[in-house]
């Protein structure tokens, strides 16, 4: 990979190659690069917008804001996942202004001029005006749509469109991952919050075990020590490693039958990159989503699922408090 960045400040190009290990510092705090990473990445890469089951009924919808693009996506009638930008294109104002919710019907009307669309594929329907002018066509203004992919209970969008499908990308991963089943796993919890910090600080805290022992030595160190973790072949779409339970460790579970021996004494870690990112432990998962939120700043959401159906359970209740745990000192 090589990518150049130019510091409007020190008017100098810092140029990562393959021979350097990290990332050179000014990508964590440069502003113009932060602009560059949303337009080359962000609206080009495969994001995680929520688990299929918060679109599972007809007309549920789902809205996404990435810098200043503006997305939603939709369950329509037919049982399909749709995605479009989230502008009319009439004068550009914004169609749904709600993080999530459920259409009462099959059509969406802007607020300002009730331009009136379909949700099935984004068609003008009609406009508000007593007579259209001689020319216009309303073929010609339909909305612009975004790519929709759904992988394992998670949904995936594509703002630019253009992304390879992401399943192929991802086949590796879902052997790796399989015997887990999450889809499987009832989600349990959810929460929010904004960590004041660059995007990939906390991309790449997640993805290595590195810090495990030192960071977290009362929280995940007895279980999970740096020592016992082993780093996974990757691709250009993931990372990922086990973390290996401590022998003294009593089997976590439940757990699926489908488990190995071996699978049976790990959590499964990693990206989808750039901001999905994933815990499979054999009795539960965690996951996170980011969203960067300015260069210093960026906000996540993160829940956790698993086979129990209670969330006030209080096994549940102790591995959320856990996550809140490990959450802190990463934050700090």
């Amino acid at each position: 990979m090589s990518e150049t960045l130019i510091d409007s400040n020190k008017s100098e190009h810092y140029a990562l190659d393959e021979a350097e290990s990290t990332l050179p510092m000014a990508w964590y705090y440069d502003r113009d690069h932060y602009e560059l990473e949303l337009e080359r990445i962000w609206c080009r890469k495969w994001l995680y917008l929520c688990r299929e089951e918060s679109l599972a009924e007809p007309r549920a919808y789902r809205t996404l804001n990435i810098g200043s693009q503006k997305i939603w996506v939709a369950r329509t009638d037919e049982n399909e996942l749709v995605g479009y930008y989230n502008t009319c294109r009439h004068r550009g104002s914004q169609l749904l202004t709600q993080p999530e919710g459920k259409l009462r019907s099959g059509r969406i009307n802007c607020p300002y001029h009730r331009w009136c669309y379909s949700i099935a594929d984004g068609s003008l329907l009609a406009t508000s005006s007593f007579a259209e002018p001689r020319g216009f066509s309303k073929s010609d203004y339909d909305l612009f749509p975004i790519a929709v992919h759904s992988a394992r209970g998670f949904i995936f969008v594509n703002l630019d469109g253009t992304a390879s499908p992401l399943a192929p990308q991802l086949e590796g991963l879902s052997g790796i991952i399989r015997n887990y089943h999450h889809e499987l796993r009832n989600l349990l919890y959810t929460g929010e919050d904004v960590w004041n910090t660059n995007w990939k600080s906390l991309t790449e805290n997640f993805i290595e075990g590195y810090h495990l022992s030192a960071t977290h030595t009362h929280t995940l160190h007895p279980t999970t020590p740096t020592k016992l973790c082993r780093k996974l072949p990757g691709e250009a779409q993931y990372t990922a490693y086990r973390s290996y339970y401590d022998p003294s460790v009593p089997d976590r579970g439940p757990y699926h039958a489908d488990l190995t021996e071996d699978e049976k004494r790990n959590s499964v870690m990693g990206c989808i990159f750039p901001c999905f990112l994933f815990g499979f432990a054999t009795h539960y998962t965690l996951y996170m989503t980011l969203r960067p939120a300015g260069v210093d700043k960026v906000a996540l959401k993160w829940g956790v699922a698993g086979l129990l159906d209670d969330p006030d359970h209080p096994e549940v209740r102790k591995f959320v408090d856990l996550c809140h745990a490990f959450n802190a000192e990463d934050r700090e």
